[in-house]
């Protein structure tokens, strides 16, 4: 694991979030369109679900390999991973938000740029415009099955 001080946390987070609020959609060849950069996806990197932060470690490694995110979206041709999901999702409808249950699409592209591990998940409701929703940068080994986890399952949590 990374160490790094408060003073670094900080520095990393504020420039991660100028970083992102400075990204434009990016065209990713595997859906022949543009992935979009929103609110969400950045809240995602701070935040588990609503109201429960992630650790500053977990923070501090999101927003480290963040620039890398564009650059894996551009080159993505093969999606390594989509899970399907009926969740009650927050949508803008008739001037108002509602929360309705909709079918949610995680798409998930795996990559390796030089020694960093980098999973990028896009998110899609139903037919809505796909956008940037998380990085996990890393992953950790599991000892008693000798494979490899990415994640916890739960890409909303992830």
């Amino acid at each position: 694991m990374i160490e790094y001080t408060e003073g670094e946390f900080k520095l990393m987070k504020a420039k991660g979030d100028d970083l992102y609020k400075s990204l434009e959609d990016v065209y990713c060849p595997y859906f022949k369109e543009k992935v979009a950069f929103n609110a969400e996806g950045l809240e995602h990197i701070s935040f588990r679900n609503r109201g429960k932060y992630r650790s500053e470690a977990d923070q501090f490694m999101r927003f480290k390999y963040l620039h890398l995110v564009p650059e894996i979206l551009k080159i993505s041709r093969t999606v390594q991973g989509i899970r399907k999901i009926k969740k009650f999702e927050q949508v803008r409808m008739h001037n108002r938000t509602e929360t309705v249950l909709k079918e949610v699409t995680y798409y998930q592209f795996i990559a390796v740029l030089g020694t960093v591990r980098i999973m990028v998940v896009v998110k899609q409701i139903e037919n809505m415009q796909k956008y940037f929703f998380s990085i996990i940068p890393f992953w950790k080994m599991n000892r008693e099955m000798n494979s490899r986890v990415i994640h916890e399952g739960n890409p909303e949590e992830d």
